[in-house]
């Protein structure tokens, strides 16, 4: 018997999550999820026109859908680091579970490690001895390489490239089409620019842009 499901978040990232429950289902014999709705507090008039168009639920906001957390497993399709873990902490405070979700169009290497709350996009290639932490986002086409670690609510971008040994401190976010070289650090709620290539280790709270990298601001 298929479980319930609630998607947070009516974005782009919260749809492209329904389409990763919509290829789970599609491969296995019979369908693992049942997606109840999505939850958003203030969706936009467009994201609730592209929900209606997929014939999905919008449930109406975190809070007023406290009983369905309560019964159903959740995933946080939000973007941003920092508003996926606030809503995360909130919802398992009432007895919610994380779901973790695989796209089985995903390459998944061995020793792979992926904790609850976590999205793998399809295409993305993760390989040998690879840590993801807690609601881990891993956008489209990215790539994570041997032996990194990425912790807690980290999100690494469509077609990003995290090489081999890289550390990415929790809540960080890895731009589209980034580039982390072999062994460095990204410290936690740093944010990559998309396109830059990292060539040193990124402090804590740093954005860096550009090739190679630099820091760019400061950010709370």
């Amino acid at each position: 018997m298929a479980e319930e499901i609630i998607v947070i978040g009516a974005g782009g990232f919260g749809r492209e999550t329904l389409d990763v429950i919509a290829a789970i289902n599609a491969a296995a014999p019979e369908p693992v999820w049942h997606v109840l709705g999505v939850v958003d507090d203030a969706p936009a008039e467009i994201q609730a026109e592209r929900l209606r168009d997929r014939e999905i639920r919008l449930l109406g906001g975190v809070d007023a859908s406290r009983a369905l957390f309560e019964r159903a497993y959740y995933v946080v399709g939000i973007g941003a680091p920092d508003t996926r873990a606030r809503i995360a902490e909130r919802v398992e405070a009432w007895g919610a579970r994380p779901a973790t979700l695989l796209h089985p169009a995903a390459t998944i290497g061995t020793r792979v490690t992926i904790s609850a709350g976590s999205v793998v996009c399809g295409g993305v290639q993760i390989s040998t001895n690879v840590r993801l932490g807690r609601h881990t986002h891993i956008n489209p086409a990215a790539i994570v390489g041997h032996d990194s670690t990425l912790s807690d609510f980290v999100s690494v971008n469509p077609g990003a490239i995290i090489s081999g040994e890289v550390a990415v401190g929790g809540g960080a976010l890895v731009g589209a089409g980034a580039i982390v070289l072999q062994g460095l650090a990204i410290g936690a709620g740093a944010i990559v620019g998309a396109g830059a290539c990292v060539t040193k280790t990124v402090e804590p709270g740093t954005v860096v842009v550009g090739i190679p990298a630099r820091a760019k601001e400061k950010h709370s």
